[in-house]
């Protein structure tokens, strides 16, 4: 009993294949993930923030309470 010779010839573009071909699938997965679960709830969050913001209102309350240096509030 003979143990069989080790494919040397070709060996590294046929390993090359299969890695690269996870390496891209992990990658597009990673990618499609990230979207979904950070991008998307995010934009959603900022959305619904812009969508019942005044920034008028907000800009006469931190006028108000002084946080500003070159505007002085509407009483004086």
């Amino acid at each position: 009993m003979s143990l069989a010779k080790p494919a040397m010839r070709g060996l590294l573009a046929k390993r090359l294949r299969f890695h690269l071909s996870i390496a891209f699938t992990m990658a597009l997965a990673a990618a499609v993930a990230f979207k979904y679960t950070v991008t998307e709830p995010r934009k959603q969050a900022y959305a619904d923030f812009y969508k019942q913001y005044d920034a008028v209102k907000d800009f006469k309350a931190m006028r108000e309470a002084g946080i500003f240096e070159s505007v002085r509030p509407s009483g004086e």
